[in-house]
Order: structure tokens, then C-alpha cells, then sequence
């Protein structure tokens, strides 16, 4: 089992390489087992993905649950994981800190701080506030020796601001206050993606979206890295219900041939 700094070091090098990092979102230890056979390099907890193991909708984790289940992915395999935390469960930026604090104990090689609030009414941290909370997060994350990969994300885009001159703009601040890797969730149109990227010095994460540019398209725009956030967890879900309602409505088996599918994945993953 390579060691965390190492973990640390192969993940910040994932983001230089020949094509796009390609990071898929496992929720329990079993989806990051089956990920990692399939060949992935690295893997990233979801906040929604989790958060439904537990019954809950996003948003609804605390940071105590959220460091242990990121913990349990870490655990899971040996590839460099970083962890979706939200805002940091903190406003303040000393409350950032100890987060990211929190986050190099769980064993993690990277992760991710919002500039999301999580109120409705005011979901976006005015500007100041939001830097000084990145800068706080890389000040703790490269203090050690574990040199966390710290994402910045700037959330306009999934909470009803479609402005793009400000979130690039966010996001060159966030660059300069010490953020590893860029990220604006919820941006699809090729020609936004492509002017971000070259409107930063830094990898940037694109999530992959439906009607958004398939891999080929954002490797030719520069994009280093590709997440998926909650998608294969809600396409598990998805699969189950659709198998349910199927036994309770007409009563066949169909679902059977989905299953011997996941049943030889588990197969070829679980091997420990």
C-alpha cells in the first residue's frame, strides 16, 4: 500500500498527464472496489451519492459522517482519493482549516472546498470571504508532509448564476490564494469551457453533464480532469428501482441480465 504522500504526489500527477484524468465518484467502499477494477487511477467521494446510502438528499452530511465515509473509501483500495466536502461544514475560514486538517487525518490525497453557502436566499460567499476561505485550506493543505490537492470550486452555475466572467474571475482569484485544481460544476457549453481554461494557470475539473462535451471534446479544450459527482450512484439507484418496479407491476425477471452483469463485476473486484 503506497503511503499517503505518495498518494498525494501520484494524484497531482494524474492531472499532467497525456489525456484528461477521468475520476469517477464511488458512495461505499464496494463501488470504489468495482471502480478501481475497472482500471480507473483515482476516485473521489459524492456528497449526493453518500448522502442517499443514508437515506438523505445532499447537503445533509456532517462533516463528522462525512470524513468517516471518506475515510472508508480511502481504505477501500489503493488509489489516491479525494473527498467532495461541501463548503467545509464552515463559513469562517479557520473553520475551513480545520476541516482540511481533518481531511489529511482520514487519509486523503486531495480534496474539494465550495464557495456554495447553502443558503438558497444567498448561495454564493461574497468575494473576499470566499477567497480568504481557499486561502486558509491551501495554507493548511500544503503545510505538512502529506501535500494535499486542494480543488477550488466556484458554484455559480448550479445555484441559479450563469455568470461566466465571474466565476472565471473567482476562479483566478481562487488560483492565486494556493488552489491546486479549478472547478465550476454545472458548465456545459464547449466554447465557456475552452475560455476558462485558458483563462487559468491551473487544471480544471469539468463534471460530466448530459448535453455537456464528451471526452474527446474537452481534452481538445484542455480540460485535465473528469468527474462524475452523483451520476453512478443515482444510476445504481436508478436500476433498482426500475428493477422493483418491474417484480411489483408486470412480475418478470428482466432485471436478471443487469444482474448477472454486476454480479460478475463483483465478481472480478472483490477478490480480498
Amino acid at each position: 500500500m503506497p503511503s499517503q504522500a505518495a498518494k498525494a504526489d501520484r494524484f497531482r500527477a494524474l492531472h499532467q498527464g497525456p489525456r484528461p484524468l477521468l475520476m469517477p465518484n464511488p458512495w461505499d467502499a464496494g463501488s470504489a472496489k468495482l471502480l478501481a477494477s475497472l482500471g480507473f487511477t483515482a476516485l473521489a467521494t459524492t456528497s449526493s451519492g453518500f448522502a442517499a446510502t443514508l437515506g438523505r438528499l445532499d447537503g445533509s452530511v456532517t462533516r463528522d459522517e462525512a470524513l468517516a465515509h471518506a475515510a472508508a473509501i480511502v481504505a477501500a483500495t489503493d488509489l489516491p482519493v479525494s473527498a467532495d466536502l461541501e463548503n467545509a461544514f464552515a463559513d469562517d475560514p479557520a473553520g475551513v482549516a480545520e476541516t482540511v486538517r481533518l481531511a489529511i487525518g482520514a487519509g486523503l490525497a486531495g480534496c474539494s472546498v465550495e464557495d456554495f453557502t447553502g443558503d438558497d436566499e444567498s448561495p454564493i460567499y461574497d468575494w473576499g470571504l470566499a477567497v480568504d476561505r481557499v486561502a486558509a485550506a491551501a495554507e493548511v493543505a500544503r503545510a505538512g508532509p502529506v501535500r494535499l490537492v486542494l480543488t477550488a470550486r466556484a458554484e455559480n452555475y448550479l445555484h441559479g448564476r450563469p455568470e461566466l466572467a465571474d466565476t472565471i474571475a473567482r476562479l483566478q482569484a481562487y488560483q492565486e490564494a494556493g488552489a491546486d485544481v479549478l472547478y465550476a460544476p454545472g458548465l456545459t457549453a464547449l466554447a465557456d469551457i475552452r475560455q476558462l481554461v485558458t483563462s487559468v494557470d491551473r487544471p480544471v475539473n469539468v463534471l460530466a453533464l448530459p448535453g455537456g462535451p464528451p471526452v474527446p471534446e474537452l481534452a481538445a479544450a484542455g480540460v485535465r480532469r473528469v468527474s462524475v459527482g452523483g451520476a453512478f450512484a443515482y444510476a445504481a439507484i436508478g436500476a433498482v428501482a426500475d428493477a422493483a418496479r418491474e417484480l411489483l407491476g408486470p412480475g418478470t425477471y428482466g432485471y436478471s441480465r443487469l444482474a448477472a452483469t454486476g454480479r460478475a463485476a463483483a465478481q472480478a473486484a472483490f477478490t480480498d
